[in-house]
């Protein structure tokens, strides 16, 4: 019997031809793609909206003062203060000191500009806020019923001062006393034209009383420091 040699590897070489033709050429089978991912966008968080209230003013005092200042639509246009705040703190500090040499409180409030147009809305609202030991001054000057104090000058004597114009330059008729160490004071009534009515010169005074009359005309003050009404 003849031994046919080789066979077994013809055959196994044949399968080994078809399943590499089975992978490449006419009979190939294409791997379905994999689904291709896109990556998620980021969920979009709106920013939270700020008004300028919640992001300008701060809850104090101060704050509070600012932001009813911006509702109210109250403008302080000074250079000195960046904020309505700033300026009551900045009153607060002054009225101490402002008013002693010749000027009742409420009186400097109003002689000086300060109860003028939204400044008196300011300090009306902000003086009780941060330092309401001087609330009855700017209460005073916001009302106009005040004390008024007088230091040395020239004034015109009468009843009602004038609506616009140098206030602190009138003097109403009335009783007034200065007090103090008043070296070398000199004081004078004169009519409108001058002419002088009564006068005197002090060097060695502690206390002085004068009573200005509805007629005089004039009044004036030198080096007699301050002169207030007699109540």
């Amino acid at each position: 019997m003849k031994r046919v040699r080789g066979v077994g590897s013809s055959v196994v070489a044949v399968a080994v031809v078809m399943l590499a033709g089975g992978c490449s050429g006419g009979g190939e089978v294409d791997a379905k793609p994999s689904p291709s991912v896109t990556p998620e966008a980021p969920e979009m968080v709106p920013e939270p909206v700020v008004t300028e209230t919640e992001e300008t003013f701060p809850r104090t005092p101060e704050g509070d003062l600012d932001r009813l200042a911006a509702k109210k639509g109250w403008a302080v246009e000074d250079s000195l203060y960046e904020k309505p705040s700033d300026l009551v703190t900045d009153i607060c500090e002054s009225l101490p000191v402002s008013a002693v040499g010749g000027a009742s409180r409420p009186q400097w409030l109003v002689e000086s500009g300060q109860m003028e147009g939204d400044r008196g809305a300011v300090l009306s609202a902000g003086v009780p806020k941060l330092c309401p030991k001087w609330s009855w001054a700017v209460k005073a000057a916001s009302s106009g019923r005040y004390e008024r104090w007088f230091g040395d000058g020239e004034y015109e004597v009468r009843a009602v001062p004038p609506a616009k114009g140098d206030v602190g330059a009138t003097i109403p008729p009335g009783t007034y006393r200065t007090k103090g160490r008043l070296d070398d004071c000199y004081w004078e009534r004169a009519t409108k034209a001058g002419e002088i009515l009564d006068n005197n010169f002090a060097n060695a005074a502690t206390d002085i009383t004068v009573t200005i009359l509805p007629s005089d005309g004039m009044f004036k003050s030198e080096q007699c420091g301050t002169w207030k009404p007699v109540k």
